[in-house]
């Protein structure tokens, strides 16, 4: 335990601190250093999420029995990503406590109460929905990658349209579909309507489910506001081509996930 928590908290910052180094110093680059903080933590959540996911897939596909199949990648995840959490939980903490409380909260959650719940309280049952809960992370290299074109100003580009539409389907699909489908997988495996799993379950998992679900939906809430004002804009800038440059562009990426495109520092 103690050797994959180590090799987790050598790995993210090493990553972190190369590539900023990379930045700062590669030919042609030689980025500012708050440019290369920014973009640095942006490719070190986006690698932890690719890892989650392809961890999440082979620990989902693994497990035939949804409750007493067991995956050595389940625990051994866990406790290897926890340096990956944590870091992001510091930054928000003393970054953005009064602007973006729900993104604190969502990391203090994680760390306090989501690693040990997976690691200790589970027992060892369940490992299949620990996974599905890992490819939740699906959606955030295009969040990231979406923060980092807000940053400097390129939501005119197709690249920052394509992306956005990327991130709602993504999001949609494995952070607010996620739990409904976790309690339909329980439903199916227990032979009990779907309605009826709620009432079935041990009443700290539906509390977990909704402390999680709530931050969820509100961030795709936020997102589809933003996906709707710029298609609309786009579709008046069509009809009056002379107003072109008259309105300020707008993000298809509000402030979603708990992150404001005003932020301009490391997270």
């Amino acid at each position: 335990m103690l050797s994959i928590l180590a090799a987790g908290s050598i790995f993210f910052p090493g990553l972190f601190l190369l590539s900023k180094r990379f930045l700062k110093h590669a030919p042609g680059l030689k980025w500012s250093e708050k440019d290369a903080v920014i973009v640095s933590s942006r490719l070190v959540s986006s690698v932890q999420a690719i890892m989650a996911s392809s961890a999440g897939y082979i620990i989902a596909c693994s497990c035939e029995d949804i409750i007493e199949d067991q995956h050595w990648l389940t625990s051994s995840y866990i406790l290897f990503a926890e340096e990956s959490e944590a870091k992001p939980m510091r930054s928000a903490i003393s970054g953005y406590l009064r602007r973006e409380f729900l993104m604190v909260l969502h990391h203090v959650v994680m760390v306090t109460v989501c690693f040990p719940v997976s690691v200790f309280w589970r027992q060892g049952k369940g490992d299949y929905f620990q996974g599905v809960m890992f490819l939740a992370e699906l959606s955030t290299p295009s969040v990231c990658l979406g923060k980092i074109l807000i940053q400097y100003k390129q939501q005119h580009t197709l690249l920052h349209k394509v992306n956005g539409a990327l991130m709602l389907v993504t999001f949609f699909i494995c952070r607010v579909l996620l739990f409904p489908y976790l309690y339909y997988a329980y439903g199916r495996y227990a032979s009990i309507p779907f309605y009826m799993v709620p009432l079935s379950v041990p009443w700290q998992c539906n509390a977990g489910a909704a402390l999680l679900m709530a931050p969820q939906v509100y961030w795709f809430s936020l997102i589809c506001r933003g996906a709707f004002r710029l298609f609309t804009r786009a579709s008046r800038h069509k009809a009056a081509p002379s107003s072109k440059d008259s309105e300020p562009k707008t993000s298809l990426l509000p402030p979603a996930n708990g992150y404001s495109p005003r932020e301009t520092d490391s997270h």
